[in-house]
């Protein structure tokens, strides 16, 4: 009798839930990593939609359960966004960039370190670093007028203020990173919102202060650079790279202006008071009001009051580039963050027995993850929304997360992020650049050395908290 081929189950091959279950985390992990680096590339929204194609994959191919969106990270988002857009929309952050531009004028000699203070500050105020475009042909036209290499404040300039995201009480970041801290697993220390931005705001400043130094003695005076002196040698280029005069000064504010601002900043300074003195948020179901309804209230009310007392269009409100931002750091953040949550819950137990013990004894590798994750999202707030909760539940202790807070930042490896784009088109003299072999651009010195400081400074400051 002839022996019949036996050909295998084709349903079960086809199966993935019938793989080895390392397989089968390798597998969605590789998603996981392609949806990130295809969404980064692409830029916008697609980092937040392609985690869409990654969750349909894990729940319908791989049949796992669908994870949580972070629905509490998401809300409190909207309502900073809405207000810091009415801020804009009613002109109200043109006082604050005004009021940099005269402090810069007036101490031109130390524009190098000023100019990432100035942008590092604008964004702690408005919760976005993207103030720092319309900074960076003023900070340009200080440097060059005063014979001061450009490369020194505005690489400076452009690292400080996204750095100042992770110090900014009303950023995506912060209150993403706030929100997860709150959920902290049982067991662990569970770190408000204040004592979350009494680390963050210092080690973020020292760090900035560090960036500023080493940019004072960067790269050759502009008379000792052979390269500018030639190119400068040509009148027309002389003329291009010295220009006209880049300045806000010349612009007349008006009273509903200060109003917005004043609206804006008095509502920060309310959220900060109530986070530091828990009796005086009103208690409910025996409880405090948390902090992350609290920041929602108080927003939302922000922008309304001022589009009431500005008369601010409603409509302008949307079409504000601080709105639009931070729309698109919605969407990354709901995609890339219920796709990771979907895939490290599914797998936590393996995640647990294989990083576990690691990062207990060197809890620095978080800090490592935290970075390199940074730069495949670009974006701090989708950093810390797929990792943050990972760390939590594999045994990172909550003091270690906000210690290295400052490692969020880590798209400055390579000079593709806008900011930094910006800050070399706007440096006409050319000193601000990409390098030959690309990772030697005028940003990763600056970059390193600012996030590294503050994740020590961090690191000692939780350690004196007693977080640590």
């Amino acid at each position: 009798m002839r022996n019949r081929t036996h050909w295998p189950d084709t349903e079960s091959s086809f199966d993935l839930t019938k793989k080895g279950p390392d397989m089968l985390m390798t597998l969605q992990l590789v998603i996981i990593l392609i949806c990130l680096f295809y969404g980064a590339r692409k830029g916008g929204l697609a980092l937040g939609l392609l985690g869409g194609i990654g969750i349909v994959l894990m729940v319908f191919v791989f049949h796992l359960t669908p994870g949580k969106p972070p629905v509490d990270v998401i809300l409190t988002i909207v309502a900073v966004v809405a207000a810091s857009a009415a801020l804009q929309a009613s002109g109200g952050l043109e006082v604050l960039l005004q009021l940099a531009e005269k402090l810069l004028r007036r101490n031109p000699k130390y524009v190098s370190i000023l100019a990432p203070f100035t942008t590092c500050f604008l964004t702690m105020l408005c919760g976005t670093g993207h103030v720092v475009y319309t900074m960076l042909p003023i900070i340009y036209d200080v440097a060059i007028n005063n014979n001061i290499r450009p490369e020194r404040p505005m690489a400076a300039a452009s690292i400080g203020a996204q750095m100042g995201i992770i110090a900014s009480p009303v950023s995506v970041a912060v209150v993403s990173l706030a929100a997860f801290l709150a959920k902290a697993p049982a067991g662990s220390t569970v770190i408000d919102f204040v004592t979350l931005i009494s680390v963050s705001i210092p080690s973020t400043l020292v760090g900035v202060l560090m960036i500023g130094i080493f940019s004072w003695f960067r790269g050759k005076d502009l008379d000792k650079d052979e390269a500018f002196q030639e190119l400068i040698s040509n009148p027309e280029n002389r003329e291009y790279v010295y220009g006209e005069k880049a300045t806000l000064l010349d612009k007349k504010l008006e009273t509903r202006q200060w109003t917005a601002m004043w609206i804006f900043v008095a509502a920060i300074a309310v959220v900060a008071v109530l986070g530091a003195f828990v009796q005086l948020r009103p208690v409910l179901g025996g409880k405090p009001l948390n902090m992350v309804l609290t920041i929602q209230m108080f927003m939302l009310m922000a922008g309304a009051l001022i589009i009431i007392f500005t008369k601010t269009n409603a409509a302008a409100i949307g079409k504000s580039e601080v709105f639009r931002a931070g729309m698109i750091a919605v969407v990354a953040v709901f995609g890339v963050a219920w796709m990771a949550d979907t895939v490290f819950e599914a797998n936590l137990p393996a995640i647990k027995a294989a990083l576990a013990e690691l990062v207990k004894t060197q809890p620095w590798t978080y800090a490592v993850a935290l970075l390199i994750v940074s730069k495949l999202v670009n974006s701090q707030a989708a950093a810390i929304s797929a990792m943050v909760p990972v760390a939590l539940s594999i045994g990172v202790a909550p003091g270690y997360v906000v210690a290295f807070a400052a490692a969020c930042y880590g798209y400055y490896i390579l000079p593709t992020y806008p900011s930094d784009l910006a800050a070399i088109q706007f440096d006409r003299s050319g000193t601000t650049r990409i390098g030959k072999y690309v990772i030697n651009h005028s940003f990763i010195l600056p970059g390193l050395i600012g996030v590294i400081t503050s994740c020590i400074v961090g690191f000692i400051l939780a350690t004196m908290r007693g977080l640590i």
